[in-house]
């Protein structure tokens, strides 16, 4: 978070204008939302498949940077880096990233022309759920404006979390490369359940955003969100049911994690409030860790198994 809030103060002038995306780490849209208006920044948000949206907004107001994720959290949508960033560069406004569910491996957003990329070290690139960490990189210009303001707001990473991530880099391919295959396989076989209603994977060929993905993803991450065929407690008890995964608001570890992010990332909301940022109730993010594929096929499938079919 403090990767993502020093970037946007230091990149938005005050009075500036911002476009971000609907699906979206909560956090960073609270940010956007309730802290950034207090300098006079105003934000429009747009569907992340929406480019007549940003061509509009970029139309209509002077955008100094458009900030988004790809693949989103927690539906996993894709934004075609190549399009947005050439539109956004016609307009003189600059793109970041936030890569964090594609990882550095799955997708190359800088090459693909984003001024910036953004990752939360604390996830695929830590990979062992041990350390609290944000990275941004980009061309020396732009680096040198956020780290000039980041040495004045603080947030400084310690000797011991920046000796914990340089570990976890040192098998970033091996776990991604085994998440990757796993999250694949599962998310296919979750797709075919009387279960579940419904996957959100960029890699499935009924993903909205399939066709981009496979355009500038090499590979489509660890991460599957599913709908269960219940309600809150129906989906509560599948979680519940569950015995490899942690239960925790986090992903991208050696350890699989499961997130019910209705009574989690957004329990403090009323399910009314929930709806409007998408978030049903029976909806279930799965992050694979590197645990054996028949191990973890099995858990869920017998955790599915404890569901009453309607």
């Amino acid at each position: 978070m403090c990767a993502s809030t020093v970037l946007l103060l230091a990149l938005v002038p005050a009075g500036g204008h911002l476009v971000t995306t609907t699906d979206c780490y909560r956090k960073t849209r609270i940010f956007m939302e309730t802290f950034l208006p207090k300098m006079g920044i105003t934000v429009t948000v747009i569907d992340p498949a929406d480019v007549k949206a940003l061509e509009s907004a970029l139309e209509i107001n002077k955008v100094s940077l458009f900030f988004t994720e790809s693949p989103t959290n927690p539906y996993m949508r894709c934004v075609d880096i190549e399009l947005v960033s050439e539109l956004c560069h016609r307009k003189g406004a600059l793109v970041c990233i936030d890569g964090t569910f594609a990882t550095p491996l799955n997708q190359k957003a800088l090459a693909l022309g984003a001024d910036l990329i953004l990752h939360s070290a604390t996830k695929f690139i830590g990979g062992h759920n041990d350390v609290l960490g944000g990275c941004i990189s980009g061309s020396t210009k732009l680096i040198s404006e956020i780290r000039n303001l980041h040495h004045v707001l603080g947030g400084t990473l310690n000797p011991n979390a920046a000796y914990l991530i340089i570990r976890g880099m040192k098998t970033l391919h091996l776990r991604v490369q085994q998440q990757n295959s796993t999250a694949l396989r599962m998310a296919k076989i979750l797709e075919e359940h009387p279960k579940v209603r419904c996957v959100y994977y960029p890699g499935l060929p009924s993903h909205r955003e399939h066709h981009i993905a496979k355009k500038q993803m090499t590979g489509f991450g660890g991460v599957v969100s599913f709908e269960v065929d219940g309600d809150l407690f129906t989906t509560i008890k599948f979680v519940d049911a569950l015995k490899i995964p942690y239960i925790a608001p986090s992903f991208g570890g050696c350890e699989s994690i499961v997130d019910q992010p209705a009574i989690m990332s957004y329990w403090d909301l009323s399910r009314s409030e929930r709806e409007k940022y998408g978030i049903k109730d029976n909806l279930v993010r799965f992050s694979f860790g590197v645990e054996d594929f028949e191990d973890l096929k099995a858990d869920i499938l017998q955790a599915l198994e404890t569901i009453e079919s309607a």
